[in-house]
């Protein structure tokens, strides 16, 4: 038997990026409802390096202090590079970098997103509900789930991954594939570990390995390498995490499309026009809003730092000598993509 739902919003995926669009039209008062295909909250990954404009973005989404309080501050980077094909290791020569403006943390992904599952009302995530179709009925979006059940909505928000069930319907191209893949994980240590705070990596080659402390206890570990090593790919991530800016990246759309959503929607509200193509007039003109204040910021980020990976990993002479003698301007980069500020959740 069919079973019909009617939303006004509705946000495909449960992760970070579907969560906090959630709480942010939350905070605005507005309604949605998040499909997630797993039967449970999926905490997919180990933890995440949340930046300045990470940290801006919490805020504005009233969880900053209470991540805060779960995590280390770290004070810097510490770099070490070694060229392979030499022996001696006085070729190798090491990079501290120290965080001045900069606000980074290392926090765990499941911290994150079971705040995010726990400020949201009872009701707004509906978990065992597959995407198994999306078609278009003038205005709506209907989404047919693998159990029956047709979902209507005017406002249709993909936020499924890197293999997004949206994306393919939208004829987006499918991300393409690095040529890098990574094994993460992480240490408790019971009686603590006594490493500085600071996210220490060494890089040999197209090798890359590190790691950084959560908290006093925890140690999140990484390595990085070419495909040639190890054929598989990371799907999980279509902007590289060579700058740690995917998930940070997540919360600033989060803030900034609630936003003009939010700006769409309320305004929607106060208006004395009641007709229906003003309704969805009003949210275009919002989702356009998005995508021009996103448009740039995610080019930059992609770009910035896909050739930040491939510098870090190459080993010929060319870019050992430039990261030998610029490995400071590199690590400023890192400062540079963190000093974005999404601004509040405050409609205009």
């Amino acid at each position: 038997m069919e079973y019909e739902i009617h939303e006004d919003i509705v946000i495909v995926g449960a992760g970070i990026a579907g969560l906090s669009t959630a709480l942010g039209l939350h905070r605005l008062g507005i309604r949605s409802l998040v499909l997630e295909s797993s039967d449970v909250l999926r905490i997919v990954g180990f933890a995440l390096t949340m930046w300045t404009n990470a940290w801006r973005a919490a805020d504005a989404l009233g969880i900053g202090d209470s991540l805060r309080a779960t995590s280390f501050r770290l004070q810097g980077i510490k770099l070490c590079y070694r060229n392979p094909s030499l022996r001696s290791q006085q070729q190798a020569h090491s990079v501290d970098h120290k965080f001045d403006k900069s606000e980074s943390r290392c926090v765990r992904r499941k911290d994150l997103l079971e705040t995010l599952e726990r400020e949201l009302p009872q009701g707004t995530i509906r978990y065992s509900s597959r995407i198994v179709s999306i078609e278009e009925s003038g205005r709506l979006k209907l989404l047919h789930l693998a159990d029956g059940t047709v979902v209507r909505t005017k406002v249709l928000i993909g936020c499924d991954g890197a293999n997004s069930m949206v994306a393919k319907w939208l004829g987006l191209q499918s991300p393409v594939n690095a040529g890098r893949s990574a094994i993460r994980g992480f240490v408790d240590y019971m009686d603590g570990h006594g490493f500085e705070p600071k996210w220490h990596t060494y890089i040999s080659g197209d090798v890359r390995y590190g790691f950084m402390p959560c908290d006093h206890k925890s140690i999140y570990w990484f390595c990085s390498f070419a495909q040639s090593l190890f054929k598989s790919g990371d799907a999980l991530h279509p902007m590289t995490p060579d700058i740690g800016q995917g998930g940070c990246s997540s919360l600033e759309d989060s803030i900034i499309l609630a936003r003009c959503l939010g700006e769409a929607l309320l305004a929607k509200r106060t208006c004395n026009d009641k007709g229906k193509d003003k309704d969805y007039v009003m949210i275009e003109k919002g989702l356009e809003k998005y995508s021009r204040e996103r448009r740039w910021r995610s080019f930059s980020l992609i770009s910035t730092t896909y050739v930040v990976g491939r510098i870090r990993e190459s080993d010929s002479k060319v870019i050992s000598f430039l990261k030998k003698n610029l490995s400071r301007y590199l690590d400023g980069i890192y400062e540079r993509m963190a000093a974005f500020d999404c601004g509040k959740l405050i409609v205009s």
